[in-house]
């Protein structure tokens, strides 16, 4: 039996994850899950928010945005409109970016304005949690 599995996860900029792990943990549209070697094969919605990623018996963390997630045996496909570990989100930008979504949030009157606002403010809301919630000293 397979002790890890393989996890890719690829944004529409590029390929930004693509290791051999042992467990991943992320938010789906049913709620939270961990993913272990011989999952069953399943596809769900990933949420914007945290992924826990377990490798070589430490976690790192990344925050993702909107997505689809594809699970096999021995496969974990991600495909996400971001993807940005916990050491690389800048907390200043992911403030800023958070504030003008909400000012626009205020000004939009499109039902399609609202919807792109709404996810340009999820991802910055997920950066700014992941980055808060791990912040070394």
């Amino acid at each position: 039996m397979a002790l890890t599995l393989k996890l890719e996860i690829a944004t529409p900029d590029a390929v930004v994850y693509s290791e051999d792990v042992e467990m991943v943990t992320l938010q789906g549209i049913e709620g939270q899950m961990s993913i272990y070697p011989q999952h069953i094969r399943l596809m769900t919605q990933l949420v914007p928010g945290e992924m826990a990623v377990q490798k070589a018996g430490r976690q790192d963390f990344l925050a993702v945005g909107e997505g689809l997630v594809e699970i096999t045996n021995e496969h974990v496909s991600i495909v996400t409109d971001m993807a940005v570990a916990a050491d690389s989100i800048d907390e200043a930008k992911a403030e800023e970016a958070r504030q003008r979504a909400e000012a626009r949030l205020r000004n939009q009157t499109s039902s399609q304005e609202v919807a792109s606002v709404n996810a340009a403010l999820a991802r910055s809301l997920a950066q700014l949690s992941v980055r808060r919630r791990h912040r070394r000293p």
